[in-house]
């Protein structure tokens, strides 16, 4: 079983920064690439960012480019989401998306979220 865990999310004013991680755990035999989405009520998850495990390319929304940037930590599993200049639209439930080998297979997985909130 495989398990996302999200954390760092919180309220932060205009102009702020915040920093989230989001950690796998279990029965990881490698993975291929982790991404974050965010989402608001009555819109469709929205892509942020997503980072290669193999090589660490990067490459993210163009509604966060410049002001967001994504890095992992491969010997645990996790990945980052450095947020600067935050803006109150970038407000959401960011979401941790997992792209792994295992049990011999390719599998997707999804966390739970972490809520961000930007506002004065």
């Amino acid at each position: 079983q495989v398990q996302l865990v999200e954390s760092g999310g919180g309220l932060v004013q205009p102009g702020g920064a915040l920093r989230l991680s989001c950690a796998a755990s279990g029965s990881i035999s490698s993975v291929n690439d982790m991404a974050w989405y965010r989402q608001t009520p009555g819109k469709e998850r929205e892509f942020v960012g997503r980072i290669r495990w193999s090589g660490g390319n990067w490459y993210s929304a163009d509604s966060v480019k410049g002001r967001f940037t994504i890095s992992r930590d491969n010997a645990k599993n996790t990945v980052y989401l450095q947020m600067n200049m935050l803006k109150p639209e970038d407000t959401a439930v960011y979401i941790c998306h997992l792209d792994a080998g295992t049990g011999g297979r390719r599998r997707l997985y999804w966390g739970q979220g972490t809520q961000v909130t930007v506002s004065s």
